[in-house]
């Protein structure tokens, strides 16, 4: 069967590729800028790759026509604090109206839970989108879900920055409110098992996992998973209001991010009871040991996809190609070259930088640049890095997104996605006569671009240079 993979490129679709083409099924995989996009060599044959905004509808027409299934693995959370809920209205109308003209037989939809009257933005949104997919001419199915548990989850990442960071958690009376959380694991099961299953044509699921807990129980639990004694406090008094902000400042979550989920955790996210998991087969892994498989998964370098690669987790609103070419005029550039002997292990550390390597000098300036970024609004540091051995264009990588990993052409090319006044690129590259070539170029937005540049300057002539020097070290 070929199935249209809506999100391919984000969290629940990297995982959800691999056991459809298993399956045996073709796919089409729908995102936004191709370049993001790497596929498995073994999956090569089996997918092809199409760009499509549904907010654009010209590139509605790279869809084609003969397909049997598709995904809406689409989410607008964490790319606006106002209007997500009308661009996702938008998104899904225009899915709806071109999927009918395709030959689709079944659509299947991952929502949210949502089981009360008085819903937040963020529910509310999701209830909409369901709405007007449900009134599309093709069999269509809901599963709906709640918090999800996985390597690289932003719920997961959430939880793990505040239990392993603090030993005393005081948070807002949200902290009581009951959730019903599911391993990732089953999700993809049910996605998977769920497309072109008759018993789920035109029904809604809510899918989640066997223990209804509060918030405060899942940090405590997840606490004594890690060998961590936490004591969680509960001020009713406390704002809510601040609380976004304390998520963002504490945590690897953006602000966008953090104000949506906390405006949606005084609300209980619970499942109406129903038998999908029995028809399909599914055993519902508990909280804990969703959380084990979680670090197993960290532990071996298994972690498929993160939420912090996705594009909303920095500040690029473009594609990957505006930025790749790096601009050579109006800019000020740090340009350093060393010779080298062993070309691989110097692209093994260029591919290793970042995350829990750190930048191969003075670190304490780098987390330092990064707090100062974090306090302004701007992503700081606790993003890291998804694998601390492979990296892909698109991926985050700290403050930096990745534009270009060529290791073929021995090349690599980053963004920064820091506040700055202006536009800042990184690039490293081992040319033919293995000299190893160290640039860095920033294009000014007017005096504050100035001022900011020669205000680094002295920095700069340390912290370049060091990092070439260990960077080439072999």
């Amino acid at each position: 069967m070929r199935i249209l993979l809506t999100g391919a490129n984000g969290y629940i679709g990297k995982r959800l590729l691999p056991i459809l083409i298993n399956m045996g099924h073709e796919l089409i995989c729908s995102v936004r800028d191709k370049n993001r996009m790497t596929i498995d060599p073994e999956f090569e044959d089996k997918v092809q790759i199409i760009e499509v905004d549904f907010l654009k509808l010209k590139t509605l027409d790279n869809i084609p026509t003969n397909i049997d299934g598709a995904y809406y693995l689409i989410h607008s959370m964490s790319s606006s604090t106002k209007n997500f809920n009308e661009l996702e209205s938008v998104t899904a109308y225009n899915f709806s109206k071109k999927i009918e003209k395709t030959n689709v037989k079944h659509v299947i939809y991952l929502g949210g839970i949502v089981n009360e009257d008085k819903l937040s933005k963020h529910l509310d949104s999701r209830k909409m989108v369901e709405k007007i997919l449900s009134n599309g001419a093709y069999n269509f199915t809901a599963l709906n879900a709640g918090i999800i548990l996985g390597s690289g989850s932003a719920s997961f990442e959430i939880i793990r920055n505040l239990v392993e960071k603090f030993p005393i958690i005081i948070a807002p009376s949200w902290l009581l409110t009951k959730s019903q959380p599911i391993a990732i694991r089953n999700v993809i099961q049910f996605l998977s098992r769920s497309m072109f299953n008759e018993y789920t044509y035109n029904q809604r699921f809510d899918i989640g996992g066997p223990n209804i807990l509060t918030y405060k129980e899942m940090l405590i639990k997840f606490g004594k998973v890690r060998n961590l004694k936490r004591r969680v406090v509960v001020f009713r008094w406390m704002s809510p209001v601040l609380s976004p902000y304390w998520l963002y400042l504490v945590t690897s979550a953006s602000y966008k991010l953090a104000l949506n989920l906390v405006n949606s955790m005084d609300v209980p996210i619970i499942c109406h009871q129903n038998d999908l998991a029995k028809i399909l087969n599914i055993e519902l892994l508990d909280f804990n040991t969703a959380i084990e498989n979680a670090f197993r998964r960290i532990q071996q370098n298994e972690v498929i996809s993160s939420w912090k690669d996705s594009m909303v987790s920095g500040r690029m609103d473009t594609s990957l190609s505006k930025h790749i070419q790096v601009p050579k005029f109006g800019c000020f550039t740090d340009i350093k070259k060393r010779k080298i002997s062993d070309v691989d292990k110097v692209i093994k550390n260029i591919w290793s930088i970042g995350g829990d390597t750190g930048w191969y000098y003075a670190n304490w300036l780098w987390r330092l640049r990064g707090f100062m970024d974090k306090m302004i609004g701007g992503v700081g540091l606790r993003r890291g890095r998804t694998n601390p051995d492979s990296i892909n264009p698109g991926d985050a990588l700290d403050f930096w997104r990745v534009l270009l990993a060529d290791r073929e052409n021995r090349r690599m090319l980053l963004y920064a996605e820091m506040k700055l006044p202006g536009e800042a690129w990184l690039e490293f590259k081992i040319d033919n006569n293995n000299y190893l070539h160290q640039k860095a170029t920033f294009r000014p937005t007017g005096v504050a671009g100035r001022l900011y540049w020669y205000s680094v300057l002295p920095f700069h002539y340390f912290l370049f240079n060091g990092m070439i020097n260990n960077v080439a070290r072999e």
